[in-house]
């Protein structure tokens, strides 16, 4: 195997250390940017289960409601 002249023919920490920090960085500037945006849809989201929730329970306890008859004797 011919090793070629123009890369280096070791890689040291700091190398690897620079290259996480510049993938880090470029991905926490783009989360950045979309947290206000994801947080709010997450919130409408909840609350649309939530009242998805409430009208299904409410239409469940009509449905099976008794009816509770007192008779005095």
């Amino acid at each position: 195997m011919a090793k070629s002249a123009d890369t280096p023919t070791k890689i040291t920490p700091e190398d690897l250390e620079t290259k996480f920090k510049a993938l880090q960085g470029d991905v926490q500037g783009k989360v950045d940017d979309k947290k206000v945006s994801i947080a709010s849809v997450a919130a409408g989201g909840g609350m649309v289960l939530l009242l998805i929730f409430f009208f299904l329970g409410k239409r469940a306890g009509k449905k099976s409601s008794a009816i509770v008859e007192i008779r005095r004797i």
